[in-house]
């Protein structure tokens, strides 16, 4: 069974809990606008509008306008939106410029995502899961890692009791269905036994590697792995019962095959580079086709070990390896932009930037930077809080946003635009939310209300605009070290709640003292934690 919520049940006795509406969703006042008036876009809450639907926020106005100019451009160009999500490993919030602060502020410009940023909708309260597989699990499923069994890697020895993906229907799967051609480029890392990998999920093409950067490479590193490359036993066994390290292209109904293995760090170095190529020779192809595509773009950057391309080598203003690669990754999505443009599909491409987690810290300084409390594995700000950029030329309108957006609603969103979302099925539990209104829309507004982030099998954390319980934490027991030298630990008598308009870095909870609102916040997690009841969660072996 998952985890329980002992310390809600011991504080809902404690606390005046708020009620739950018949809906689900919590009763609370809205707050007042300047003129003493409710604007008319705060006075709903989420609610539920399917029983195995994430609740989301009523907007029946914005939804209104977006489905009017969705079929405006529908009927002029009598074809669904390209898709075409670019997704870099383990960037932190505040690793590129625009409205995250970082970029050349702090020695890696990051000019063509800048761009793409001031051009489209730049999301300052874009939330990923704590570590990659539970991340791009989420987004290829529109569910969170609790439920289908992938809560962390499938690593080398594991013994997994039942295939996760048998019974999951991937975005890819879905969109094939639809009539899109799909395609995977670079990282995977949700699975490369049999019946797991891109090519059996729904994916026409997939070309790229399994795991991350860092297990590809250390057993070519001397310098960082001594004790493994130089002693023959230790390298012969490790190489026994670790996964495949080649690049792999594989085809739907046709297996896979080697394009490149994987025999030096300096040969691997320039993998993204032609990872970069193949997306680009798939986007002149197929831009030639009457049928749309779906590309999902996984970088292998900046994932530790970062060993920069010969072409990037001291290319950042700071000349470390890790910022030498978010300038290499920044010219790849200039490449990419620029090579939808040539190829005439620009305008018909949706297009979707972002960061699978938190920046991995206790590879520093080989990380990146986050302005918030944690890191990747942790259910604090820095570990799940991601750059996001929205862009669709002239369709998207060039704006920020601090609303909530998870990374889960580009599956419900995504399937909006392909004119697919009728292929969800009654008999699973989504989490994500369609937010086409929310990005189309001129002036559009989220229509997430709450964030629940998990750790493992735990319900860590819940977010309600702009509160925050924590109901587990990750306690470090050295600076940077949220992975390798961490604790997860229960809460005392009351979840720490904090307040992030005033408390971004979580540095001291208000709960009993300063604020009421924590009562309805355990309510929403009672609310969640019952969605399990009735649909229960995989259990894989993990």
């Amino acid at each position: 069974m998952l985890n329980r919520l002992e310390a809600a049940a011991r504080v809902a006795a404690l606390c005046c809990t708020s009620a739950l509406t018949a809906s689900g969703a919590i009763a609370a006042e809205p707050p007042a606008s300047a003129n003493g008036a409710y604007p008319a876009s705060e006075l709903s809450r989420a609610v539920v509008q399917q029983d195995n639907m994430q609740p989301a926020i009523p907007r029946e106005a914005q939804d209104k306008a977006a489905d009017e100019k969705l079929d405006a451009w529908l009927k002029k160009t009598g074809k669904r939106p390209n898709i075409v999500w670019l997704v870099v490993d383990d960037l932190g919030f505040g690793d590129v410029g625009g409205p995250w602060g970082g970029g050349a502020h702090i020695g890696a410009a990051t000019p063509h995502i800048d761009t793409l940023a001031a051009s489209g909708l730049a999301m300052t309260s874009t939330y990923a899961q704590p570590t990659c597989t539970p991340t791009r699990s989420a987004m290829m499923t529109g569910r969170l890692p609790a439920r289908t069994g992938l809560i962390r890697p499938i690593l080398a020895g594991d013994k997994v009791t039942k295939n996760p993906w048998e019974d999951e229907h991937s975005i890819a799967e879905l969109l094939s269905g639809a009539g899109y051609h799909t395609v995977l480029t670079g990282k995977w890392h949700t699975g490369e036994l049999q019946g797991m990998r891109p090519w059996e999920v729904g994916f026409d093409e997939f070309q790229g590697y399994y795991a991350s950067q860092k297990e590809l490479t250390q057993q070519f590193d001397g310098r960082r792995y001594p004790d493994l490359v130089y002693d023959a036993e230790k390298l012969a066994r490790f190489q026994k019962v670790g996964g495949k390290i080649d690049m792999y292209y594989g085809a739907k109904g046709q297996g896979e095959k080697v394009v490149e293995k994987t025999t030096s760090i300096e040969q691997f170095a320039e993998a993204d580079q032609t990872l970069a190529a193949f997306t680009i020779d798939r986007i002149n192809a197929l831009a030639k086709d009457s049928k749309p595509f779906f590309i999902a773009h996984n970088f292998m950057r900046v994932h530790a070990d970062n060993h920069p391309s010969k072409a990037f080598l001291g290319a950042s203003a700071s000349k470390y390896p890790f910022k030498d690669n978010v300038v290499e990754v920044d010219a790849l999505v200039g490449r990419i932009v620029e090579a939808l443009d040539k190829a005439g599909v620009l305008e018909n491409t949706f297009i979707f930037l972002t960061s699978d987690n938190g920046p991995q810290m206790d590879s520093w300084p080989d990380s990146g930077y986050t302005p918030f409390r944690g890191a990747k594995g942790s259910a604090w700000e820095g570990g799940v809080r991601v750059p996001g950029i929205a862009y669709w030329k002239n369709m998207i309108a060039p704006r920020e946003s601090a609303e909530l957006f998870d990374l889960m609603d580009l599956f419900n969103t995504s399937l909006h635009f392909a004119g697919a979302s009728d292929k969800l099925l009654k008999d699973r539990y989504y989490d994500g939310i369609d937010q086409a209104s929310f990005l189309l829309a001129d002036d559009g507004q989220s229509k997430r209300e709450a964030e629940y982030i998990w750790t493992g099998a735990n319900l860590a954390a819940v977010r309600m605009r702009e509160y925050k319980i924590h109901l587990k934490m990750t306690v470090e027991q050295a600076p940077h070290m949220t992975l390798d030298y961490s604790t997860t630990e229960q809460i005392g008598l009351a979840p720490w709640l904090f307040n992030l308009y005033i408390d971004p870095k979580e540095s001291l909870p208000l709960g009993h003292r300063l604020n009421p609102w924590l009562a309805s916040m355990l309510s929403e997690a009672q609310a969640h934690m019952a969605t399990f009841k009735k649909y229960p969660p995989k259990k894989i072996g993990l």
